[in-house]
């Protein structure tokens, strides 16, 4: 099975950092034909357009790209970002433990509310007003980035915390920031369970074995974090990822549900339409069509 390739961190960086800072022109001409091609990392990426115009695909959306707008890409997410080559702006990619690298009160703190100020978008508009003092950070971070001085690892944590600070602080008005709690580290290791999991593990007892607690319970705290039952997240989460084998692969259901677990394509059928709403056929047949859309735009 074809599928959209998954870059890995290393490839794009030599710093022995789970860390990179690059403009945008940079990433268009280093990674060349994949800026036209779905893809997936496998680490995060955080978009920053000062001012330029295209698109970015984000699984089954697409954005229109503007000046000043954060795009916010998760590991796994296949996307595809379609941009004007003189575009201006910068590209974040960093992994989880790069995070982690930071003190004990930032760690516990400012994840979570990166996890919530994009739960819910992809898209962030920086106000104008704020720009000089972001953009002074980000340019001395990059600078920092592609030298060799003492004590670089630290001065760039330290860079991007206050980076991801300053988001926070330009956002926080707009969410209502929660404190760290019991509660919220066991649905963000539900959460973090199921990425690895989804394919064989479909049920919500699954999860709360794992977790060391009850399926009632988990699915009441799952509830109270995210709106959705446990069950109802994993099943989403199950065909998110046949949507996406569906739209950027060129395998058929029957394989798409064996490697989904699935004991046959008949069961994967009923399940993918009882969730979506739509019969995968016809899911399949309308990414082509958009794929055909697209190509001709491009001719």
């Amino acid at each position: 099975m074809k599928e959209a390739p998954i870059i890995p961190m290393f490839k794009f960086q030599n710093s022995g950092l789970p860390f990179k800072i690059q403009t945008i022109k940079s990433q268009i001409e280093e990674q060349g034909d994949l800026n036209v091609l779905p893809h997936g990392h496998d680490h995060y990426e955080i978009i920053w357009v000062i001012n330029g115009t295209g698109s970015v695909r984000v699984d089954l959306k697409e954005y229109a790209i503007h000046d000043n707008h954060l795009y916010w890409l998760a590991p796994g997410v296949v996307h595809q970002l379609q941009i004007n080559v003189d575009a201006e702006g910068y590209i974040f990619s960093f992994a989880d433990s790069f995070l982690k690298l930071a003190d004990h009160e930032f760690d516990s703190i400012c994840p979570m509310n990166l996890c919530q100020l994009f739960s819910e978008r992809v898209v962030v508009e920086i106000q104008k007003e704020a720009t000089p003092e972001i953009r002074e950070i980000v340019i001395k971070m990059a600078n920092e980035f592609n030298n060799q001085y003492s004590f670089r690892t630290q001065i760039l944590r330290r860079y991007f915390k206050i980076l991801l600070i300053y988001l926070i602080r330009h956002f926080e008005n707009g969410l209502l920031f929660v404190k760290q709690t019991r509660e919220i580290e066991l649905a963000k290791s539900f959460m973090e369970l199921l990425d690895k999991h989804f394919k064989e593990k479909k049920m919500v007892a699954d999860y709360a074995s794992l977790l060391m607690v009850t399926p009632n319970y988990l699915n009441g705290i799952v509830k109270k974090n995210t709106g959705f039952s446990a069950g109802y997240v994993i099943r989403q989460r199950v065909v998110l990822e046949a949507k996406r084998m569906g739209r950027y692969s060129d395998a058929g259901m029957k394989e798409i549900a064996y490697n989904l677990g699935f004991a046959d394509s008949g069961h994967f059928s009923k399940f993918f339409k009882a969730v979506s709403g739509i019969n995968f056929t016809d899911f399949k047949k309308e990414g082509l069509l958009i794929s055909l859309t697209t190509l001709g735009r491009a001719g």
